[in-house]
């Protein structure tokens, strides 16, 4: 199979389902923004980190497929299965945000992110997981999709945010508290 096909030279893209749309899509734009996660995700997973949070982020990224599939379908009766998000991955997350806020002391204010690459990392991976939540929410708007692609990104920001705290406090990382100035 040949990496390129040739049939988007002119701008267009094809759905699973067939339908072919502009390359600016909103449901491009979406699946877009979930494959700029993988990577970033992917970037993290390569830091020197401990093996448990390696495979929490393959986990993740296998996920993030799942949903990519999920937003690049537009058939109600596709040919193809398509891939779920299924509770049991939401509760993972929570589970893993449960096990590392434990450890933690209690948030009392905002944080600025950085103080590590690992650390900053994981705040890029926040921000693009915080944006694709916002394009799904746009796109289901107008499109049907399963309420559950949705709540795992928006717990899966969730999973980021704790994860740079718990990955900060590893490498004891000094977390600076955001102070207004009020």
């Amino acid at each position: 199979m040949k990496i390129y096909t040739k049939t988007g030279d002119k701008g267009s893209t094809s759905l699973i389902g067939g339908t072919r749309v502009p390359k600016y899509h909103p449901r491009i734009e979406t699946y877009g923004t979930v494959d700029e996660l993988i990577a970033f995700t992917g970037l993290l997973r390569d830091q020197d980190i401990d093996r448990h949070t390696v495979e929490t982020l393959i986990f993740i990224q296998d996920r993030l497929m799942n949903c990519a599939s999920i937003l690049a379908a537009d058939c109600t009766d596709c040919k193809v299965r398509i891939p779920k998000i299924e509770s049991a991955d939401i509760q993972r997350l929570e589970n893993e945000i449960d096990a590392m806020d434990a450890q933690l002391e209690p948030l009392t204010s905002f944080v600025l992110p950085g103080g590590h690459p690992v650390v900053s990392f994981c705040h890029v991976c926040r921000t693009v997981c915080r944006r694709a939540e916002r394009l799904v929410t746009h796109l289901a708007e107008e499109t049907p999709l399963p309420e559950n692609l949705v709540v795992f990104l928006n717990r899966l920001s969730d999973y980021f945010f704790t994860l740079s705290r718990k990955l900060g406090k590893d490498f004891g990382v000094e977390q600076i508290k955001w102070q207004p100035n009020l």
